[in-house]
């Protein structure tokens, strides 16, 4: 959660954000007349895990690279981060947004790593303009979380991509989320790629450490929950997942609190009638935590 989202602090930046956004407005509009609108984006779910992966060279770091050589070099980034949950919703409006290093006990390899990746305050005035079921506030204090820039380096290593996010409303319910993600979707027509990122499986207070690095291993019900995510995921039935609460005693295993749930709505909310769902890095670890991501379109 954003501690410096008070109402006060939340306010004053918005109302500094909008009138410094006013002269670009011009701009906002040609941005929205001039992107490509005969072609979609695809959207991605990234299983990021440990922070550690933005600096160790795995199988899943792989997988990340591959995707982003696989899909058409997008023209901004809208992420959705587990690591990212305010009262409300808030987009980052600033032109250069902060690396945030929103974890402890790793090694300072981790922490002198810098994504110096641009904003879009422009993205953003756009994405709060299309969402019409919610004020969307513009936020000028967050940046870049260990969701997003650890997943993103590693698909555009240059830093070269405009990249903004939006946070996850803490009030909200799941369907809640997965109407608001629908009406990102105009975006994706404008080159802008959509991401997710967060873990399907994801219970820290159940890891075995043991077996933190042995791909594969799984506790039963984690496997159980992964396999049946992958199956909904496939048949294009998406009222299960959205209603996850409901689904028994190992979903509230494997999803004990929705932060790192909710990223994957976001992504699924997107998916058109008959649009391909493709899985990759397809991997649990350390028992109660999965790898698993997927790209439509």
């Amino acid at each position: 959660m954003n501690p410096l989202n008070s109402p006060s602090t939340a306010s004053d930046a918005q109302t500094s954000l909008l009138k410094g956004g006013i002269h670009k407005l011009n701009k906002l509009h040609s941005i929205s007349l001039d992107m490509d609108n005969s072609t979609s984006m695809p959207v991605l779910f990234l299983g990021h895990g440990s922070p550690m992966n933005a600096i160790e060279e795995n199988e899943f770091v792989q997988g990340f690279r591959r995707i982003g050589k696989d899909i058409e070099k997008p023209k901004a980034i809208l992420v959705v981060s587990a690591h990212w949950e305010t009262p409300g919703t808030y987009v980052t409006a600033m032109d250069m947004p902060p690396t945030i290093h929103d974890f402890g006990g790793f090694p300072q390899e981790l922490f002198d790593v810098q994504y110096p990746a641009p904003g879009s305050p422009e993205l953003a005035l756009l994405t709060k303009e299309i969402i019409t079921s919610t004020d969307v506030h513009l936020d000028d204090k967050w940046g870049l979380d260990h969701g997003a820039w650890s997943v993103i380096k590693h698909l555009y290593p240059e830093a070269d991509v405009p990249v903004i996010q939006m946070s996850i409303d803490i009030r909200q319910p799941p369907a809640y989320h997965y109407a608001l993600a629908k009406e990102l979707a105009l975006l994706r027509h404008k080159g802008v790629l959509i991401v997710g990122s967060g873990n399907m499986v994801h219970n820290l207070h159940m890891v075995s450490w043991q077996h933190l690095n042995s791909v594969g291993y799984a506790y039963d019900w984690a496997r159980e929950v992964d396999e049946t995510i992958k199956e909904h995921l496939r048949s294009g039935n998406h009222n299960p997942l959205i209603e996850y609460h409901n689904q028994g005693k190992a979903f509230q295993l494997a999803i004990p609190t929705p932060e790192h749930y909710l990223p994957m709505l976001y992504t699924l909310a997107l998916q058109e009638k008959e649009e391909d769902l493709s899985i990759f890095n397809d991997k649990a670890l350390g028992g109660s935590l999965t790898m698993t991501s997927f790209k439509i379109g």
